[in-house]
This record gives structure tokens, sequence and C-alpha cells, in this order.
């Protein structure tokens, strides 16, 4: 078991370090160039990987490769920035927190994991928590922006099941790489297409860059990967709500933001929540 929990915080290392690019985005980089900051992340994220895994694609993986980078960088990436400006942010976080329905949903049938009713009381209880860490908008939902986030939501947990199914024993630094590379380009490209030349930065908008591609991208997706393949996947998005519950702590630490007793109750149902999944190895 304690090996198991190892997993555990490994895999947590990934929506700890999301949740802390919503800080560093807001007050260190621009908030004009969406596609040019998606592309900055993944492709030098993807480079640094591929430097230290010193592999390149065979086979099928020369079409894997650009599925699953359009799917877990591409496509989403553009999905959830198009969500962001259409939706108030309790909505758009409460919609991704359905992320262990759907990783389990889809690990069902392609992994032929079968949810547990220890796991669906623990989503129970990490939904409510985020609900309660992040707020309800009481106005009017677009109903295109809840479309679009739960679009997101799907495409992020297809790609991360399907990377899962088609890992073949193949490093998991070498296929994170060639994903992130394989986004980071198609990305890139739409950027050149749609917002020009890249935006210009100050030093610590290099930094910030920086810190989000080789953290929050390359070392959080492969804690990520390996979360998923070794725990089963309705286990790794309960784990993923912890990247909410950073997000709102942070901005208490850094933005000077206040905590309400509500959202301290639901700090406390994410972390019941993940404590009650038990952890169980599948793959090894």
């Amino acid at each position: 078991m304690e090996d198991k929990w190892r997993l555990v915080a490994v895999t947590a290392v990934a929506p700890i370090a999301w949740g802390a690019t919503y800080v560093v985005t807001r007050h260190l980089l621009p908030a004009d160039a969406p596609l040019w900051g998606a592309a900055l992340r993944a492709l030098p994220a993807g480079l640094l990987l591929w430097a230290l895994a010193r592999r390149r694609p065979r086979g099928s993986w020369w079409w894997k490769a650009p599925v699953l980078g359009l799917l877990n960088f591409g496509a989403f990436f553009v999905l959830v920035y198009l969500a962001a400006q259409l939706l108030p942010s309790s909505i758009a976080s409460s919609v991704m927190a359905l992320s262990p329905l759907t990783l389990a949903g889809l690990a069902w049938p392609l992994l032929g994991q079968r949810p547990t009713l220890r796991w669906a009381a623990g989503t129970l209880l990490g939904v409510v928590g985020v609900v309660l860490v992040v707020g309800w908008s009481t106005g009017v939902v677009p109903a295109l922006g809840v479309v679009i986030s739960a679009t997101a939501l799907l495409v992020f947990s297809l790609g991360g099941i399907l990377a899962t199914r088609w890992s073949d024993e193949v490093p998991l630094l070498a296929t994170t790489s060639w994903q992130l590379i394989a986004g980071g380009l198609a990305l890139t490209v739409a950027a050149v297409a749609v917002e020009g030349a890249p935006p210009r930065v100050d030093a610590a908008g290099i930094a910030a860059y920086a810190g989000i591609a080789v953290v929050a991208t390359a070392l959080a997706f492969v804690c990520y990967f390996t979360g998923l393949r070794h725990l089963p996947a309705g286990t790794v998005g309960l784990i993923g709500l912890l990247n909410p519950v950073t997000g709102v702590l942070l901005g208490v630490m850094v933005g000077g933001e206040s905590l309400a007793v509500a959202q301290i109750a639901g700090i406390v149902l994410v972390l019941a929540a993940i404590a009650a999944s038990r952890p169980a190895r599948t793959r090894a």
C-alpha cells in the first residue's frame, strides 16, 4: 500500500503544478496571445523530454503521437482557452471537476477498469468539494461555453486513456515527448496564422514561460501519465481535483484573496475524496 500511495503523491504533482499556472499566467504572461502561450509551453517541454529520452518514434507511433498530441495538447489547450472566455471560472472549474467520471467512463471499455462503489462515493465528495471551493455563478451561463468546456474535458480524458492503452512498454519519457512535440508544432502553426509574431515579454515573463514548460508541462505530464499507467483512471481523475484547490490556495497566498468557510469545507471534502479512493495498481 505504501508504494501505491507513493504513486498517488507522484500523480498529485500534475494537478498541483497545473493549478499553480493560473497565478503565474495571470500576473506574468500576456493575456492576448493564448496560442503562443500554449505553443511555448508544449514545444520546449517536448524537446526537453526528447533530449532526455533520446528515442525517436517507431512504427505506429508516427501516427499515434500526432493524434495524442492534438488531443492532449493542441485541441485541449485551445478549447480550454475558449471556455475561459465564455464561462465564469467557477462554472469552467466545475465542469472540469467531472474528470473522474469521464476518465473512469472511458477506462471501463478501453482499459477494462470497472468503477467501484468506493470510487463513486469519493467522486461525489470530490465534485461537491470543488463546487464549494470555486463557488457557483448565479448569472446566465452560456450554453456554448458549457459545450466547449465539456468537449475539452472529453478530449483530454480520451487522450489520456488512449495514451495508456497504446503505451506498449514504450518508455514514458519518449511517448510524452513525442506527444508534446507534435502538439507543440500544431500550436505553433496555429499561433503564427492567428496571432502573428510571438509576444514580447520581459525577463520575468521568460522565466514564467520556462517554469511552466519545465514544471507545469514536462514534469507534470510525466507524473500524470505515470499515474494513468499504474493507477485506475478514476483515481487519477480524483487526484486531478487538486487543480482548482491549488489555484484557490495560491490566490489566497499570493494574490491576497480571502478564503471562505465554504471553501475550507470544500478543500476538506476534496482531500477526503482522494483518501477514500483506495488506490489499486492495475498495470505493472
